[in-house]
């Protein structure tokens, strides 16, 4: 995979501490070890010539500039396209190549907000993941790449992607969005199964300040197994109260029970019981103190070298999440910036 930065600076992410050996971020070194990296200045014309050398060869181009910008250059994707007719062009954007926010700046929060999946939550807040970028981003992205290829396979012909992902976002949200539409009741926040309207899929605290337990039995034989183990078989009939009044009550009984043991206590009590009941784990030292996460092997060490003799550091990293045969974890590090000009443009320049 190649890499194609400006030649002033490269990727922003270079840049955010801490900073690693070669002097990139670890940051950088998480989400581009094994890449090669060429930097080029695609204003300038001996440049965007070599920018189209490379692309020749490419089976997939993967851009995320905002629309208009690769044809203010010279090089939409439809003149992509036309120019290399089995290239896969797939193009990453917030709000996709067309309609009125296509040139809308924005990260992963603006668009949770703007697909009205933030407007699910009781009281909207930030997330500690980035589900547009990655659930609606780069996995739809990668899913279609796959697709293009396959296509290209049998047809020799490539492929022109859109990804928005504002509208991926707003995909995720099929199942509360279905039950609307056949019921015709009106959404109100923090009132669908996943955020807050059952008792039986939440997050509630324990005795130990801070400490929390995530609880999803939202099918009815996890949910008795639960009421069963807490010892409340009284609330088994009461799983999914219709009024609202009714359901912060319930909730209420279950906080109070669960408030009278600790987080780790409770992990003893559910452990053998097959309810959908786990602890709320802090991510600092995870994968080494969880026995499945560490079988699991979630992370690998990259060594990091810098300029000077010794000067190196090994780092954890989350391994990419692909299971299949035949698949080598790849240990190398991000590459610097521009590292392969020379390597790649040789015969280019």
């Amino acid at each position: 995979m190649i890499k194609v930065e400006d030649p002033e600076g490269g990727d922003y992410a270079r840049l955010y501490p801490p900073l690693m050996p070669d002097g990139n971020s670890a940051l950088f070194h998480a989400l581009n070890r094994g890449k090669l990296s060429v930097q080029l200045d695609l204003k300038a014309p001996a440049d965007f010539a070599r920018f189209l050398s490379l692309v020749s060869s490419a089976d997939v181009l993967v851009e995320s500039f905002r629309p208009g910008v690769l044809a203010k250059l010279g090089a939409s994707p439809e003149q992509l396209l036309a120019r290399f007719p089995s290239l896969v062009v797939c193009s990453i954007s917030g709000y996709g190549q067309s309609g009125p926010d296509a040139l809308r700046a924005g990260h992963d929060v603006n668009y949770l907000a703007k697909a009205g999946a933030l407007g699910m939550m009781q009281r909207p807040e930030l997330l500690p993941v980035q589900v547009a970028d990655i659930a609606g981003g780069s996995y739809p992205a990668a899913v279609q790449i796959l697709a293009a290829l396959r296509q290209k396979e049998k047809t020799g012909k490539g492929a022109l992607i859109d990804v928005s992902m504002s509208d991926n976002v707003y995909a995720l949200l099929a199942m509360p969005l279905a039950r609307h539409a056949a019921s015709g009741e009106p959404f109100s926040r923090g009132q669908d199964w996943l955020t807050g309207g059952t008792p039986c899929y939440g997050v509630y605290a324990t005795r130990d300040e801070g400490s929390f337990l995530s609880v999803g039995a939202l099918e009815p034989k996890f949910w008795s197994r639960f009421c069963k183990a807490i010892q409340r078989t009284d609330l088994i009939p009461l799983q999914f109260p219709q009024a609202a009044e009714e359901v912060l009550r319930v909730k209420e009984q279950v906080a109070r029970v669960l408030q009278a043991k600790t987080a780790r206590e409770w992990e003893g009590i559910f452990r053998d019981k097959d309810c959908c009941v786990e602890v709320v784990e802090h991510p600092e030292g995870l994968a080494a103190r969880s026995a499945h996460l560490s079988a699991r092997g979630v992370t690998l060490d990259v060594e990091v070298h810098g300029d000077g003799e010794g000067e190196k550091q090994k780092i954890a990293l989350v391994r990419t999440p692909l299971r299949m045969t035949g698949l080598e974890d790849n240990t190398k590090p991000a590459p610097r910036l521009g590292q392969h000009n020379e390597t790649l443009l040789r015969a280019k320049l």
